[in-house]
C-alpha cells in the first residue's frame, strides 16, 4: 500500500525484504534473523523450543559481537528493520520500534531518570550517533537527525534535530533522503 501517491509504501505492514539474507556477507541481517530466530523459538516453547532457543541464543552472541550492536534477543521490534552499520546500536530491552524503521550506527534507544523507555511509530528513521532516551514517543514517518538528543515526543511525520532535538519541519512524499 502506498500513501499519498508517492514511491514509498506507508503503511505500518512489515516490509519482510527489508531484512532478507540475499547472500555474502551481511553481518546486520544475520543478527536480525538470529532475533528473529530466537522470538520463533521463544513462542514454540516446549523441549524443541528451548533447543532452537539455545542455537539461536548462540547465534545472537556471535553476531552481536561481529556487528558490535546491544540489540537483546528478546527485543520488541516490528518487521522490516534496517541496520546499514549496526556498530554501536543500542537498545533497550523494553524499546518498541515500529515496522520498517532504519537505524543508523551509534543509535542509543535507552532510559532516562524514571526509567520509561522510547516507542517508535512505523517508517521511523533515526540518523547516525541519535539518542532517543526516556518514555518519548516518536511518530510514525518521523526523521531523527544524526546526534539529535530526543527527550521529548515527536510529532508524526516531524524532522527534529539538535541537542536537545526540536523540530525543524516536516516530511512530506517530496522528500528525497
Amino acid at each position: 500500500m502506498k500513501e499519498g501517491g508517492g514511491d514509498r509504501p506507508r503503511s505500518a505492514e512489515p516490509d519482510w525484504s527489508r531484512e532478507r539474507r540475499t547472500g555474502g556477507w551481511q553481518p546486520s541481517r544475520s543478527l536480525l534473523a538470529s532475533i528473529r530466530a530466537y522470538q520463533r523459538a521463544e513462542a514454540r516453547g516446549g523441549l524443541i523450543g528451548g533447543i532452537a532457543r539455545r542455537i539461536a541464543t548462540f547465534r545472537h552472541r556471535f553476531w552481536s559481537v561481529v556487528t558490535g550492536a546491544d540489540i537483546p534477543a528478546n527485543s520488541q521490534i516490528g518487521g522490516g528493520l534496517l541496520l546499514p552499520h549496526p556498530n554501536g546500536v543500542v537498545v533497550h530491552p523494553r524499546t518498541v520500534i515500529g515496522s520498517n524503521c532504519l537505524l543508523f550506527q551509534q543509535v542509543t534507544l535507552g532510559t532516562r531518570g524514571s526509567g520509561d523507555v522510547p516507542r517508535l511509530g512505523c517508517w521511523v528513521e533515526v540518523g547516525a550517533g541519535a539518542k532517543i532516551l526516556g518514555g518519548v514517543s516518536i511518530g510514525d514517518h518521523a526523521i531523527i537527525g544524526a546526534n539529535a538528543v530526543v527527550l521529548s515526543d515527536v510529532a508524526p511525520h516531524a524532522i527534529v534535530v539538535g541537542i536537545p532535538a526540536r523540530p525543524i519541519g516536516s516530511r512530506t512524499d517530496d522528500v528525497t533522503l
